[in-house]
């Protein structure tokens, strides 16, 4: 009896480029690709705390690099992927919020958050993309966007535009370079305890808001969303495309 091969969840020979990789979801999903077996380039605007991943990396034999990187800078960002090898992997972590109600929000804050939540992750992803299709390669581009690119927030306006934004562009470029068998996805997660969650979670009423619309009941873990990163990265998601993988608990269920 001949039964269906299973699919391989392996990264042997593929290139990452991980941004916002010095921390939270970016470091653990860095972490995840690595140890199943990708060359990961750790990018981030702290290159000594790079350094420091980059030499915990190799203590287990994982090949990494790191590169010193400010997404929202678009020209110094396109310059350093250009000249390096075309990336098969993008996880674009880097992001920011600066929550305060709508007649509140500064023009100062709006720009900030929008350059680097959504400009700087349009071009980072165009740019990755660019260099795949000069070497006529196939990829995998993933987005880390939220649960907040699929409803609303209280004071969130801001932040939640522009993830709702970076769901349209993933959309619309996995349309146009599918052809080209690149992929582009996002994962759209909860609440996940990271230390810039940290905050927010120590409000106990806040913490009870969270759980209460978190319909699983608990506050997501790194493991839950590395899981989903090494999935669309790897060749068992060779027919996935356009996709907003949601690991938000039923959160944006009702």
């Amino acid at each position: 009896m001949n039964l269906p091969p299973a699919p391989s969840f392996r990264l042997d020979g593929k290139r990452a480029l991980v941004a916002g990789a010095s921390s939270g979801i970016g470091l653990a999903c860095a972490t995840a690709l690595a140890s199943h077996g990708a060359e990961v380039t750790l990018a981030a605007r702290s290159e000594d705390k790079l350094n420091d991943i980059a030499e915990a990396f190799a203590a287990k034999g994982w090949a990494a690099r790191s590169l010193a990187m400010n997404v929202a800078d678009i020209a110094a960002t396109e310059a350093a992927v250009d000249a390096r090898d075309p990336f098969d992997i993008l996880i674009n972590s880097a992001g920011l919020a600066r929550h305060s109600p709508a007649l509140e929000t500064t023009e100062v804050d709006f720009d900030a958050v929008s350059d680097l939540n959504f400009k700087g992750a349009y071009f980072l992803t165009r740019t990755v993309a660019h260099g795949l299709i000069k070497a006529g390669k196939p990829g995998s581009l993933i987005n880390i966007t939220s649960q907040m690119g699929q409803v609303g927030g209280i004071d969130r306006a801001v932040y939640c535009g522009t993830k709702h934004a970076v769901e349209g562009f993933t959309k619309s470029m996995a349309i146009e370079w599918g052809p080209r068998d690149i992929r582009v996805n996002s994962i759209a997660p909860t609440f996940i305890r990271t230390p810039l969650a940290e905050q927010t979670l120590a409000n106990p009423e806040r913490r009870a808001w969270i759980e209460e619309k978190i319909k699983l009941g608990r506050v997501g873990e790194l493991s839950d969303i590395t899981g989903a990163a090494v999935y669309l990265a790897s060749d068992a998601a060779s027919l996935v495309t356009g996709a907003a993988l949601l690991v938000d608990g039923g959160w944006t269920a009702d």
